[in-house]
C-alpha cells in the first residue's frame, strides 16, 4: 500500500497543500499508508532557520488574520523559516497533531491563496511532517510560536510558483481517540489497547460477514467527517482470517492522513459521518475492499478489519 503526496496547487486546491511535497496523488482504491514517515523522536525541519528578508513584514495578532508585505520583486531561492513569535509551550515534533492557523501567499502576486481562519476559525487540524509544507513551517518550534516561511518556485513540483507561509501553532491535539467509550457489540472483533493506545484485534469465532459492519468504540464530539474530507488518523488493519496485522500507523510511530474518497469503499464508509475523537472498528468484506485482487500482504478475497482513531479533519470545502 502506497501514499503519494499531492503537489498540485490552485486557489481551489490550496488546502491539499497539507500533502504537498512531490508529484502524484493517492490511488482511488488504496487503504491508507503510513510509510515514509519521519522519526517522531527526531526534530528535523526541512527549512533552514534564517532572518526574514529585508522588506518582508508580517503584522496582526497571534491566532488572528495577518497582513503580509513582501519586498518588491521578491523571489525566494531558499527553503527558509523565520520565527516571529517564540512559543512557550511544548516543542512541536514529527507525528504531533496541532490546531494551527495558516496564511499562504503567492510570492509573485502577493495574493492570498489560503486563509485557514476563513474555514477553520478555531484552527486547522495539522499533522506535523517535515516533508509537508504546513508541518515543516512549525516543526521544532514551540506551541504558541508564529513563523514565516519561504518556498522557492518548483518546491511543490515542476512549474509551481513561489510561496510565503505564515503559521501560528495554537495547541496540540491528542494522538489517540479521546471520545466517550461505547459498549462493544457482540459478534464484532474484540479490541484491547496498550498504554499508548495501540490496539490488538481478536477475531470472533464466526464466519466473516458479507456486508460492511461498523461499530464505534468511542464517540467523539469534534467536527463531522464529510465525503471528500482529509482525515488524520491512527489505525491498525488486520486480516479477519487469522488476525495477521498487515498495516499499522501505530507501528510506524505517527498518525497518517488521507482523503476519504481515496481509500477502499469499506474504509470510506467507516469514516464519513463520524466525528473527530471517535474510535471505529470496521469489518470490510472483499466486495468493499480489494475483491479478488491480492494487494501486498493482503491475499485475494480477504475480509479486512480496521480499528481507526479519528484525530483531525480538513473539510473539502476548505479548498474552494
Amino acid at each position: 500500500m502506497r501514499f503519494r503526496p499531492i503537489a498540485s496547487l490552485s486557489v481551489a486546491a490550496a488546502a491539499a497543500l497539507l500533502l504537498a511535497g512531490c508529484a502524484g496523488s493517492p490511488d482511488a482504491a488504496e487503504t491508507p499508508d503510513a510509510t515514509a514517515s519521519a522519526d517522531a523522536g527526531q526534530c528535523q525541519s526541512a527549512l533552514t532557520d534564517a532572518p526574514a528578508p529585508d522588506g518582508l513584514v508580517v503584522s496582526g495578532d497571534f491566532q488572528g488574520k495577518v497582513n503580509v508585505t513582501l519586498p518588491s520583486g521578491y523571489a525566494p531561492t531558499e527553503l527558509q523559516r523565520t520565527t516571529l513569535v517564540e512559543g512557550s509551550g511544548q516543542q512541536v515534533k514529527a507525528g504531533d497533531v496541532l490546531k494551527a492557523n495558516y496564511t499562504l501567499i503567492d510570492a509573485a502576486s502577493g495574493q492570498v491563496q489560503l486563509q485557514s481562519l476563513d474555514t477553520a476559525p478555531a484552527g486547522m487540524d495539522t499533522l506535523i511532517n517535515s516533508q509537508q509544507i504546513f508541518g515543516a513551517a512549525l516543526e521544532c518550534e514551540n506551541i504558541g510560536a508564529r513563523t514565516v516561511s519561504s518556498f522557492p518556485a518548483g518546491t511543490l513540483g515542476e512549474g509551481s510558483p513561489a510561496f510565503v507561509l505564515v503559521a501560528d501553532a495554537i495547541s496540540e491535539l491528542p494522538t489517540r481517540a479521546d471520545g466517550a467509550e461505547v459498549a462493544p457489540v457482540d459478534g464484532m472483533p474484540t479490541v484491547t489497547f496498550d498504554d499508548s493506545g495501540a490496539p490488538t484485534i481478536t477475531m470472533p469465532d464466526a464466519p466473516a460477514p458479507t456486508d460492511v459492519r461498523i461499530e464505534n468504540l468511542r464517540q467523539g464530539t469534534g467536527d463531522v467527517v464529510n465525503p471528500g474530507d482529509q482525515v488524520i488518523v491512527q489505525y491498525t488493519g488486520a486480516l479477519y482470517d487469522g488476525g495477521t496485522v498487515f498495516d499499522s500507523s501505530w507501528q510506524r510511530g505517527e498518525p497518517a492522513q488521507f482523503v476519504t474518497n481515496q481509500v477502499v469503499d469499506g474504509f470510506r464508509q467507516a469514516l464519513e459521518g463520524q466525528t473527530v475523537g471517535s474510535q471505529v472498528v470496521v469489518v470490510i468484506p472483499p466486495a468493499s475492499g480489494y475483491g479478488d485482487q491480492a494487494q501486498g500482504e493482503i491475499p485475494a478475497n480477504s475480509t479486512l478489519v480496521f480499528v481507526v482513531d479519528i484525530l483531525g479533519v480538513q473539510h473539502a470545502t476548505a479548498a474552494g
